[in-house]
Formats: C-alpha cells, structure tokens, sequence
C-alpha cells in the first residue's frame, strides 16, 4: 500500500488500485501549504467526523473527483445539502464491502459537529480490511477500552492513532492503544497544525521505541510503502 502524507489527519491510501482519502483537510492547513488539493486523486473520502479539521475540503474534492464518500449517517444529510450526490451512509458497528475492501464502523470517543455549527453524529474509526493489508485508521479519539475489541476480532497490521494530547490521545497514551489493539506499527497524526497539540517528535519516536514500537510521522507531501 502507498500512503501519502497531507497533514494533520490526512491520509490517501492506495489499496488494490483505488485511492481512499482520509478526513481531507488541506486548504486551510499552513502547515499543508505547498500541497494542491485540487490534484488529490480520489475514489473513495472516508470522514470519521464532522469538525473542520476533517471535513474542510470534502465538498470540493468530492465534487471534483465523483469519490464515494463514506461517513456517518448525519454528515451525509449535510453534505447532500452542499450538492454531494456519491454518498454511502453508514454508523458505528457497521460493515460494508467495497471494491477496494471492507470498511468496519468502530467506536472513536469524542465529539462532533459541522461546520456551520449543525449537529455532526457519533464520531467514528475505521478498520479496513482488504487482500493486501489490514490497518484502523482511529479519527479523533481518547483512549477506549473499547479498541480492545479490535485486537480480539481483527488482525491489523498498522494504524493511525492521533498521539496531539489535548483533543485526543497522547503519545503515552496511543503506546497503551499499540498493546489494546495488538499492532505495533503505528503512523502518528493529528499533531503540530494547532499551538495546542505540539509535540517533540523525536520524544515521541524514542517513547515507542522504547516500549518496542514503532511510530513514523510522515513529511508533509511525502509518500511511504506498507
């Protein structure tokens, strides 16, 4: 799988030949600044929830692109009204095959609302399953009992946990979430966009390391191979 890097918890994964784009915010990031949203290629958006800070260029790449966009069953009456017609709702605990893979709905502890202040639904995580590789892909969330449930049921072979403290899990916290969900090869996000989730990423690389882990923080704009 390739996977490039477009800031704070923004991901496009290639899987089986089809592009799936995590949670797009681009634009209004300046740390994202030399990325072109405008060439983000897309088959699929998948938006765990509905804050700015993942949801900003949904509509316009979803319009550009015809991507099918996968969220919540709230978020998708939102963005019917913004004119986005590829939508498939889902909510937590649901599964769905598509052509790259299947997507399982999992618990995300945290909040959500849209932009225009409307009510967002339950935030969410995705465990993505597919013939070449397993990965949990966590949204915004605090650490959960509940991401147990997934290293019992699921084998996974890397994810992305959000390691910023203040809205979300902390690194300390996401080394304890490696053991719950059974994978220790983990791709940090949601850090350094806002003064509040700063952190000292060779801290951060050494703590997982230490506790026999492994956390990659992607360049901006670059690419890595799974």
């Amino acid at each position: 799988m390739k996977i490039t890097y477009y800031g704070h918890s923004c991901f496009g994964v290639e899987i089986n030949g089809k592009q799936v784009l995590f949670d797009p915010f681009i634009s209004p990031n300046e740390l994202a600044s030399h990325i072109d949203k405008d060439t983000i290629k897309a088959d699929y958006i998948l938006i765990s929830h509905g804050h700015e800070d993942h949801i900003a260029d949904a509509v316009s790449i979803a319009k550009r692109t015809n991507a099918t966009v996968v969220c919540n069953f709230e978020i998708y009456v939102w963005l019917q009204k913004q004119g986005v017609q590829n939508i498939h709702p889902m909510n937590t605990g649901g599964k769905k095959q598509f052509d790259f893979g299947s997507v399982k709905c999992v618990m995300a502890v945290h909040s959500s609302s849209l932009p225009d202040g409307s009510y967002g639904g339950n935030p969410m995580g995705f465990v993505i399953e597919s013939n070449d590789k397993n990965f949990y892909y966590a949204g915004d969330t605090a650490l959960t009992y509940d991401m147990k449930l997934i290293g019992d049921y699921r084998h996974i072979d890397f994810a992305f946990l959000p390691i910023g403290d203040n809205f979300t899990m902390s690194v300390d916290n996401a080394i304890i979430a490696c053991d719950f969900i059974k994978c220790n090869d983990i791709i940090g996000m949601h850090y350094d966009t806002f003064g509040y989730i700063k952190i000292n990423k060779p801290e951060a690389i050494e703590k997982f390391a230490n506790q026999g882990k492994q956390l990659t923080l992607i360049e901006i704009g670059s690419t890595i191979t799974k």
